[in-house]
């Protein structure tokens, strides 16, 4: 059975990816900070709690992986945080954090991965976001670490490819998932004018199911519109 490792797997796009390669008969390694509110179960599902911004505790489960599971087919670099606002306005610790999450990370999971995934000529699928492929104010630290992630995918590719690793690099838009929580804006209220996290796992299973030597290298998706909400600001 091929295997997979897949980041920020609790909620959102990781898991729906998740359920998706699953379905697809993927046995898949799930990292999260927290499954508690996680209900999926799947004999092919082993959650594993990691916080993947601490890169020794990173770098000792994927060792427990490797030991366990010799045959690592796929990586998806999923999980990602974004703080908005005024770039002065951010905190050190928020800027720190984003560049852990959603670039350290995966550029730390690959370099421990990438023999394995040259053995198998697998897939390293990262999720990047539309940010990178534009002008995005009021996210400029989260755009750039986004733009950084989509650069490694594709110098990555270049390094590699004559052995026979797929690098793919998704940017999707506006997406309803608990990313919006913590933010003062979400996405719109009418289904065209934002993605769900299946359709994303959707885009997966497409990456998937190209012919040996064929490698879609990056892949956007947005919805029909473009709409954000504001969300109302409560009184203190």
């Amino acid at each position: 059975m091929k295997s997979a490792i897949v980041t920020g797997a609790s909620t959102g796009i990781g898991l729906a990816i998740t359920k998706k390669l699953n379905q697809m008969n993927v046995l898949v390694y799930g990292l999260a900070r927290d499954f508690s509110k996680t209900d999926y179960q799947h004999e092919h599902f082993q959650k594993i709690v990691c916080d993947i911004t601490n890169t020794k505790q990173l770098v000792e489960v994927t060792k427990q992986i490797k030991d366990e599971e010799n045959e690592v087919y796929i990586l998806v670099n999923n999980a990602g945080i974004g703080y908005f606002g005024p770039h002065e306005t951010l905190s050190p610790k928020q800027i720190e954090t984003m560049i852990a999450t959603n670039l350290k990370a995966p550029l730390i999971l690959s370099n421990l991965l990438l023999r394995e995934l040259r053995q198998t000529k697998g897939y390293m699928i990262n999720i990047s976001s539309i940010t990178a492929k534009k002008s995005s104010t009021f996210g400029c630290a989260y755009a750039a670490t986004k733009a950084g992630l989509t650069h490694f995918g594709i110098s990555l590719f270049d390094e590699i490819r004559k052995s026979g690793v797929k690098v793919v690099t998704i940017h999707p838009d506006m997406t309803q998932t608990s990313f919006y929580d913590h933010l003062d804006f979400q996405e719109g209220d009418v289904p065209e004018s934002y993605l769900t996290p299946e359709c994303v796992a959707n885009a997966v299973e497409t990456i998937l199911s190209q012919r040996e030597g064929t490698v879609l290298t990056e892949l956007t998706i947005q919805p029909q519109r473009h709409m954000i909400n504001r969300k109302k600001q409560m009184k203190k």
